[in-house]
């Protein structure tokens, strides 16, 4: 069985790129399409594939401003001869799912998320757009939509990487899905000893306007609790303006540094209404709760009074509110990185085994996978 793996675009690793590797080690032998590819920025297993580019990847300055090339990009992979492949699986968040695959093909799309500048973060995108896209996006948008909709008809079976983003599919498209979570890299973390633990929680992540982390700093300037910011962006200067002397900003930080941090800190604070949100999973497999909004995928990983707390307004107060609570909790902590086990690299590679399975294609048996934590349990 010849396998194709079709993602939008490899110009570093993000949850999307370790969702791909996943699938990698499921067909080592797949090729990948892709409408750009920076091999440098790559993970080794990635590299082991064969990689073929779209035209997009042709056009001036592609590998930095590919997202500019957005409206060529159904026809892009229209163009891709998948004749050779009897399996194609694509992965969806950009334009992926577009391509025509032989007719006695499988197609599987694994959606990250329907295409969000163009369905339900539409206004937001327009809104921060400079003058020519305010002009130009409208109509650009409105014909992607288009595309979008038919091109989810070339599916014969959709895995949503949450709830959230099962909602959507059906809203968009009118097509069921599977929930398949993401594989989260959960044995990289560990649970530090109750002696190393600090005084401070942590928000992390990249600094865009939906990720709210406006909503921590308030909350913290009137707490006057401490408050560690790993990551960096566009919002980070605004946000560095808005803290008091309560809060830290670390920036990036190495990975060894970044670890360290989940297992220390008392807690994540997780304010923006995510697809999945990987890093809430990777701090609970560090043993450590997490505060979060209780909307999109956070409803998924996080188990209000179990695993963290939830607050149901988007607000600071209520996060203050939350975080208040927080100190009356008494959290487990080997108990809530046993929850964030059931996210891992194997659960994802079983449950995709299970649905391939489901429509006839059988890779291995599939092991049984272990029963969703409930709050009570």
């Amino acid at each position: 069985m010849r396998v194709a793996l079709i993602h939008y675009w490899l110009n570093g690793m993000r949850g999307g790129e370790r969702v791909l590797e996943a699938f990698g080690d499921l067909f080592p032998e797949a090729d990948i399409f892709t409408h750009v590819v920076d091999r440098s920025r790559l993970s080794n297993k990635l590299n082991r594939h064969e990689i073929k580019t779209t035209f997009i990847s042709k056009m001036p300055f592609a590998r930095s401003q590919y997202q500019k090339y957005l409206p060529f990009m159904p026809r892009a992979l229209e163009e891709l001869d998948l004749s050779a492949y009897d399996l194609v699986i694509s992965s969806e968040s950009g334009p992926a799912k577009g391509v025509i695959p032989r007719p006695d093909a499988f197609h599987m799309c694994y959606t990250h998320s329907p295409m969000r500048y163009i369905w339900d973060l539409y206004p937001q995108y327009h809104a921060s757009a400079g003058r020519l896209a305010k002009i130009a996006f409208p109509g650009i948008a409105h014909r992607l939509r288009t595309w979008d909709v038919a091109s989810a008809a070339r599916v014969d079976q959709f895995l949503a990487n949450s709830s959230f983003v099962a909602k959507r599919i059906e809203k968009y498209y009118r097509r069921s899905s599977e929930v398949v979570f993401p594989p989260v890299a959960t044995e990289d973390f560990h649970i530090a000893d109750e002696d190393e633990r600090g005084d401070y929680f942590l928000a992390a992540g990249e600094f865009v306007r939906y990720k709210r982390f406006d909503l921590a700093v308030e909350a913290f300037n009137k707490l006057g609790l401490k408050l560690k910011v790993i990551g960096d962006g566009e919002e980070r200067k605004a946000l560095e303006r808005m803290a008091g002397d309560n809060i830290e900003f670390l920036g990036r930080v190495p990975f060894s540094e970044l670890k360290q941090h989940f297992a220390r800190c008392k807690g994540l604070i997780f304010p923006g209404e995510e697809d999945f949100g990987m890093i809430p999973v990777e701090v609970m497999a560090s043993g450590r709760p997490v505060i979060a909004y209780a909307r999109g995928g956070a409803l998924d990983t996080v188990v209000d009074g179990f695993t963290g707390l939830h607050f149901h307004e988007q607000t600071a107060e209520a996060l203050a509110e939350a975080v208040n609570r927080f100190s009356e909790k008494d959290f487990d902590p080997q108990r809530i990185k046993a929850h964030a086990e059931m996210f891992g690299r194997e659960p994802f590679k079983e449950r995709v085994r299970q649905v391939l399975g489901q429509n006839g294609i059988n890779l291995a048996p599939a092991a049984t996978l272990p029963p969703r934590m409930a709050a009570n349990s």
